[in-house]
């Protein structure tokens, strides 16, 4: 995608600080981070959504995820971290090329995710389950 943002700063046409990068994967740092620290990971294909992208780079992207949240734990002396992947608008996206947010977290860094909780009604949770079991095609 030419008018890409992540595809121009794989491409090093925007300028972005690099945390990691290998044949599949780039994560650098948000430049409007939640806290400091936050990074992107990214595939270095273009894929709008997290539902094309190949599976042996999704798990990259959560494998290279995982491993710069400890980092980022330990160096930042931070409580955990989130690994937080909004796919599509109505999900929160606001870059249309999937990616990976890797959120440095402290116990009282005053961030919230604002989540609201729901109760399913009876046999609501089962009728889901099943459906959505149904439509799994899993290797």
């Amino acid at each position: 995608m030419s008018e890409c943002i992540f595809c121009k700063i794989i491409k090093g046409e925007i300028p972005s600080v690099k945390i990691y990068e290998d044949e599949l994967v780039y994560a650098f740092l948000d430049i409007s981070p939640i806290n400091f620290g936050h990074t992107l990971v990214i595939p270095k294909e273009h894929h709008e959504s997290a539902s094309t992208i190949p599976e042996h780079i999704a798990g990259r992207m959560f494998r290279v995820g995982s491993r710069i949240g400890i980092a980022l734990k330990r160096e930042l002396d931070m409580d955990g971290y989130n690994l937080h992947l909004a796919d599509g608008q109505a999900a929160g996206q606001v870059v249309m090329h999937a990616h990976l947010h890797v959120v440095p977290r402290g116990v009282e860094d005053g961030f919230h995710w604002n989540w609201r909780q729901l109760s399913y009604p009876e046999g609501r949770m089962a009728e889901i389950a099943e459906k959505v079991a149904g439509r799994l095609k899993l290797d």
